[in-house]
């Protein structure tokens, strides 16, 4: 490698990653400004076609941000509670089925005799719950007595909106300027690159965002319409794994499943369990993904979860959301340098040659 411009590009990108790596801590309420700046910028520039002017278009955009945070406050999270405390309370049902019926019906089946004492079981998982609501409340009283925490939580959250407003309001400024940074003959080239990436994360964060939303849609409808206790919580959590191909979809039929089984005591429900699932899947194959996502190549199933375990690992909540984006990031980056280095392999080898004796 005797490149010169490559080994500083190199050095100042490892130079980049250490100083992202040394103000991770800080980093949080900007990252997450970006983020959702990035997801209402093309919302923005709708609202601009309009003939609207760009701080009330940015506006607007905060608007619905509003509307849809307050509307999973008023709507989803109340029932979201409602469903988890109304499973609590039929958990000694639920123990006294497993004792009487369940047991013996599997010592039955297999010929084994069960050593289970489903009473101790009960009063041990009382006992956890009982100790997780006291080191929750002796967490919260912790955060709440310790005054740089809390005003490091409070300061967060508003930063957060104030970046995320005023990256908004300056985007299209802040890419000029960007690409004013690099030569004028590399300009075109990095415009290219940089439409290709804005197709990636498009693809990676408005696009699987909405298949989530929708298939968590679907799963959680048609769970409640089965009948099941805890359709909203199961339903959520198989839409929300679904950016992991048939992760989702496992978590969600073994969840739904069991729980229907527990909550039914017979085979019939376990049907409509699986026909709610594959309903969502069909629409995921034949509309979801089309519509949002196109057929743009995603990322491995294997690369999605070390992305966001090494996000976590990394960088905290702020990795783990931006894990995603920036691993496709450097999937279509190092695709480029792949591809420039094959093109420039031959020009290279007839220039050796010539160098030659």
């Amino acid at each position: 490698m005797n490149n010169p411009r490559m080994i500083f590009g190199l050095l100042f990108a490892a130079g980049a990653g250490w100083l992202v790596y040394l103000l991770a801590p800080i980093l949080t309420p900007f990252l997450v400004g970006a983020l959702l700046a990035y997801l209402g910028h093309p919302l923005v520039t709708r609202f601009e076609r309009l003939r609207l002017p760009r701080a009330l278009a940015v506006t607007l955009v905060f608007l619905i941000f509003a509307a849809v945070i307050a509307a999973l406050l008023i709507f989803i999270l109340p029932a979201f509670q409602r469903q988890i405390v109304e499973f609590a309370e039929r958990l000694p049902i639920y123990f006294d089925w497993l004792q009487r019926q369940a047991l013996p019906w599997v010592e039955e089946l297999t010929g084994t005799e069960l050593v289970l004492d489903v009473a101790t079981l009960r009063e041990t998982l009382q006992a956890h719950w009982q100790e997780m609501g006291g080191w929750l409340k002796a967490s919260i009283g912790y955060v709440m007595q310790s005054g740089f925490r809390l005003m490091g939580w409070l300061v967060t959250l508003v930063l957060i909106p104030v970046v995320t407003f005023y990256l908004l309001l300056d985007w299209d400024r802040l890419l000029a300027k960007l690409l004013a940074l690099f030569p004028a003959s590399k300009q075109s080239r990095v415009r290219a690159l940089a439409h290709e990436t804005d197709a990636v994360l498009g693809s990676f964060l408005r696009g699987q965002l909405s298949v989530m939303l929708a298939l968590a849609t679907v799963y959680a409808s048609g769970l409640w319409i089965v009948g099941l206790d805890l359709a909203l919580p199961i339903g959520l959590l198989a839409g929300l794994l679904s950016f992991v191909p048939y992760l989702g979809l496992l978590t969600g039929v073994t969840a739904a499943g069991i729980g229907a089984y527990i909550q039914f005591h017979d085979v019939q429900p376990l049907l409509w369990v699986l026909a709610v699932f594959g309903v969502g899947q069909l629409l995921d194959s034949l509309w979801f993904t089309p519509r949002f996502v196109g057929g743009r190549t995603g990322l491995h199933p294997v690369a999605v979860i070390f992305a966001i375990l090494a996000g976590g690992q990394l960088f905290g909540f702020a990795g783990v959301l931006l894990a995603l984006p920036v691993a496709a990031v450097l999937k279509v980056w190092l695709r480029h340098l792949h591809e420039r280095y094959v093109a420039e392999l031959p020009r290279r080898r007839r220039s050796s040659r010539r160098a030659g004796p």
